[in-house]
């Protein structure tokens, strides 16, 4: 996990995902990498190791429903850790806070914001998808 955590700081990359020998970096922001993992490429997430700067609630459950079995955060929510720790994955993270804050820090971040409620894992998925169709396309 120490070399995942060096090259997501060093290459300045958001997440840093390793699994089936191969590590795979990326750079756009929210969870869409995470997403588009879990919808596209879920055995990638299957048993992976993860690195991350910021994880919330919503990131949290993308990692729980593609079976990610370790992860660290730089920064992780209440929220999140809240939800990782009723799993199996190995967390550590660098600071807690209660919840994320968005890019202007004027705010909740906004998918944090959305699921803050949610009672399960479905819940915060359709709520992520119907967020992240609203925006415009990210650059992969």
């Amino acid at each position: 996990m120490t070399d995942l955590i060096r090259l997501l700081d060093e290459g300045g990359y958001s997440c840093v995902i390793s699994n089936h020998g191969t590590i795979r970096t990326f750079t756009r922001r929210s969870v869409a990498d995470l997403y588009d993992l879990l919808k596209n490429e879920v055995s990638f997430l299957q048993g992976a190791q993860v690195a991350d700067k910021v994880v919330g609630k919503g990131a949290a459950v993308l990692m729980i429903l593609g079976g990610v079995k370790e992860m660290h955060a730089h920064v992780i929510s209440t929220l999140a850790l809240n939800m990782l720790q009723k799993t199996d994955i190995k967390v550590s993270f660098d600071t807690e806070v209660p919840h994320i804050i968005n890019r202007t820090k004027t705010d909740w971040c906004p998918i944090e914001k959305r699921v803050k409620d949610c009672l399960t894992e479905d819940e915060t998925l359709q709520i992520i998808e119907d967020f992240l169709h609203t925006l415009p396309l990210q650059k992969k």
